[in-house]
């Protein structure tokens, strides 16, 4: 069994800042990359950002210069430090992570259960 656990969402003002924290635990052998998505309402989930387990990233356009992903690998945790909040960041952030739960096994994705990001004046 592995859960992704997200925390640190909640409401902040246009131009504010928050950090996402996203932890996998469990039966886990090796963690692939990671990545943050977001959904807002009437709206299809995106990537917003992605971190390979060597450190590589990749950003939606719409995030790139305002949003930070980075990984713990000791920990088994993503960060996504957000910058420069809009209105139009206001969405559900949910954690995804790619890994396998034991040697020469196919690797498999889990989803966190989200964490809610309102920016609002």
């Amino acid at each position: 069994q592995v859960q992704l656990v997200e925390s640190g969402g909640g409401l902040v003002q246009p131009g504010g800042s928050l950090r996402l924290s996203c932890a996998a635990s469990g039966r886990i052998f090796s963690i692939y990359a990671m990545a943050w998505y977001r959904q807002a309402p009437g709206k299809q989930r995106e990537l917003v950002a992605i971190i390979t387990s060597g450190g590589s990233t990749n950003y939606a356009d719409s995030v790139k210069g305002r949003f930070t992903i980075s990984r713990d690998n000791a920990k088994n945790t993503v960060y996504l430090r957000l910058n420069s909040l809009k209105p139009e960041d206001t969405a559900v952030y949910y954690c995804n992570a790619d890994l396998s739960s034991a040697a020469a096994t196919r690797s498999k994705e889990y989803w966190g259960q989200g964490t809610q990001v309102t920016v609002s004046s």
